[in-house]
């Protein structure tokens, strides 16, 4: 089963400083049919105006990764991690037992970014939170594993979810494969460009999720970048 959910008919929600679409149940929208899919709870398209931001708020048990696709996003937590994190590259937050965090956009331009939560294998454990820069050229004509919670992908992030994170870069008339495990539900969003998965098109912003299919074929219909999330 493969469904194209466009971009235009997701959930939107204009704060002045940040204007948001919604793949999934989130906040003021609640819709009993999107309550997630799988372990994947919630993946935002956020674009955060200059010099704005989500101020300190509480999160607990959720891995919140976060996918910077322009600009940069400026980190602060409870913990007392602080960081910067760039167009292309990912930061990771697992809230465990709690944690408070802030999330500015400090630069002179809008930050466009995806912010994806997991729901955690178990309940509890140590807050924690990561970044990693992801040279859009390694990932070329392949899937990277940004973020996993399995203990072969060394290179990743590590979550504390049964679920990976991945991202690729496309050309235009170019095809990549990925064959998931049986029972798997894979969410696939294209960062940029349109590309066709099994023959159905999606372009920038669609979301495209995925079940009981045994290998899927992603083609470029021009150059694309690609972010897919594979959980239980």
């Amino acid at each position: 089963m493969i469904e194209v959910r466009p971009k235009a008919a997701l959930a939107h929600a204009d704060h002045g400083w940040l204007n948001a679409r919604h793949h999934f149940s989130f906040a003021d929208h609640q819709d009993p049919n999107r309550l997630g899919w799988g372990a994947l709870r919630v993946w935002n398209d956020d674009e955060i105006a200059p010099q704005s931001g989500f101020p300190p708020h509480p999160h607990r048990d959720m891995e919140i990764i976060t996918y910077v696709r322009e600009g940069a996003i400026t980190h602060q937590d409870s913990l007392g991690n602080m960081g910067r994190t760039a167009a292309g590259d990912v930061q990771v937050m697992s809230a465990g037992t709690g944690i408070r965090h802030a999330e500015y956009n400090l630069e002179t331009a809008p930050t466009r970014l995806f912010q994806i939560w997991i729901l955690p294998n178990e309940l509890g454990g140590a807050p924690k939170w990561g970044a990693k820069p992801f040279p859009k050229g390694d990932r070329a004509g392949r899937f990277v594993t940004l973020a996993s919670g399995y203990v072969e992908d060394a290179d990743a992030l590590p979550i504390r979810a049964q679920a990976r994170v991945l991202g690729a870069t496309v050309r235009a008339g170019t095809s990549l494969d990925y064959a998931p495990q049986p029972g798997r539900h894979l969410y696939l969003v294209p960062a940029k460009g349109s590309v066709e998965i099994n023959g159905q098109r999606a372009d920038e912003g669609d979301g495209v999720a995925v079940t009981g299919e045994a290998h899927i074929v992603i083609t470029a219909l021009n150059d694309a970048e690609v972010v897919l999330v594979d959980a239980a």
